[in-house]
């Protein structure tokens, strides 16, 4: 998870100096902020959704081994 947080602070850091040294006009670059944290939201949205498929699957499979194993010992 350390990784995940060091590249979405390294992307911040890259847009902040982006943003510091771009040669359009103010109105031009808060659009084109608006948009990429419009598409950086989904993409987290996304990433945020894989995640708790993987954790529903993990979930699930995890029930189904202790009802399995339920059965095989006994005291």
């Amino acid at each position: 998870m350390r990784t995940v947080n060091k590249l979405f602070i390294g992307a911040a850091i890259g847009a902040i100096v982006g943003i510091l040294y771009a040669p359009n006009k103010g109105s031009i670059t808060r659009r084109r902020l608006h948009r990429k944290g419009n598409q950086l939201r989904d993409k987290i949205n996304d990433l945020k959704d894989v995640i708790n498929e993987k954790m529903d699957t993990l979930k699930e499979d995890a029930e189904d081994m202790a009802m399995q194993g339920n059965g095989h010992y006994s005291k």
